[in-house]
């Protein structure tokens, strides 16, 4: 049952790895080349990687959602949506697509004379499925070897840590002091009741020898 275990503890792991990778923001150095906007069904089981902004109900089959079009340092295309996520999950209570789009149109560039940006966003791009990350920011960056430190995510990480080393902790002592002690009654009370099946299966025996020897002696003095 040992592989079991670790079975299940390894999905969990990579279900709440995937969890935090697609919600965590990244950002990517790329240079934008256009933007769009695009009328996206909302009828399959992706609905659930686009965004569904407070002010937009979550009945809707299909709606209009924007795009910016960057390609990276190494050439490959990135397309990245441009959506509120208002108040729902994730938390970046993003309201400004507009303006965001804007700056993205602003920024375009060619290849003879490129403006490299970093574009801040959560979420996977998959070309099968059609899902593209969803940008909340966006920056001019002097180049594409600009070093960005994730400083947000090495905070929550510290912070994720701290919290789990005091959960332990909690835990270790609630254990100590509830669990443990009450695991030790029980094992107590079942040795106990042991014990007294114990002397009690002794005392029937010492009681059934009693009878037998009686018998005997009762046959004996018959005869």
């Amino acid at each position: 049952m040992r592989w079991v275990k670790w079975a299940v503890l390894a999905t969990v792991l990579l279900i709440f790895g995937s969890f935090l990778h697609y919600t965590l923001p990244q950002r990517d150095i790329v240079r934008v080349v256009g933007t769009y906007q695009e009328r996206q069904d909302l009828t399959d089981w992706t609905r659930m990687f686009w965004s569904q902004p407070d002010d937009q109900s979550g009945q809707l089959t299909n709606r209009d959602v924007q795009f910016i079009q960057t390609v990276q340092p190494n050439g490959r295309p990135m397309v990245y949506r441009n959506e509120d996520t208002g108040w729902r999950w994730p938390p970046y209570f993003k309201f400004d697509t507009a303006s965001l789009q804007t700056e993205a149109e602003d920024l375009k560039s060619g290849a003879d004379a490129p403006k490299w940006v970093a574009i801040t966003h959560y979420g996977w791009r998959n070309e099968f499925l059609s899902i593209f990350p969803n940008a909340v920011a966006i920056r001019q960056v002097e180049g594409p070897e600009v070093t960005l430190i994730p400083w947000f995510n090495i905070f929550f990480f510290v912070a994720f840590g701290l919290l789990a080393l005091l959960f332990a902790r909690m835990w270790a002592q609630f254990r100590e002091r509830m669990i443990d002690p009450a695991i030790e009654g029980v094992a107590e009370r079942w040795e106990s009741a042991d014990a007294r099946a114990d002397a009690a299966r002794e005392e029937a025996r010492g009681l059934w020898a009693r009878i037998k020897g009686w018998f005997s002696r009762s046959g004996g003095k018959r005869g």
